[in-house]
């Protein structure tokens, strides 16, 4: 999936306009990572670069880390973020994540 890009805001238009963006939280996988980020150091798309072969991901790094309020700028040094890892089987987990937030919320 390297070098594909997955538009997750499709998603969200409707009749041709863009609707609001929920947060659903993502499971926790045995075979999810941890990674330590460095302030000054570590940015989220190098860490996504890093564990997915793409830079796209950083969102949904944000995604399985809520403790950050979905800003990289709130991440403090030496935190460990939840990487969300298979890729494919991760963003799986979100798309079943939102189905489910529809069939309660609606769009």
């Amino acid at each position: 999936m390297g070098g594909q890009y997955y538009n997750r805001y499709q998603t969200f238009l409707v009749n041709g306009e863009q609707t609001v963006v929920p947060y659903v939280a993502l499971p926790n996988k045995p075979s999810d990572k941890v990674h330590i980020y460095k302030v000054g150091r570590s940015r989220l798309d190098k860490v996504s670069e890093e564990y997915y072969g793409a830079p796209y991901f950083g969102w949904l790094i944000l995604q399985a880390n809520s403790q950050f309020g979905g800003l990289e700028t709130n991440i403090f040094d030496g935190a460990f973020l939840v990487i969300p890892f298979p890729l494919i089987a991760s963003l799986q987990d979100y798309k079943a994540a939102l189905d489910n937030h529809f069939l309660y919320y609606g769009r």
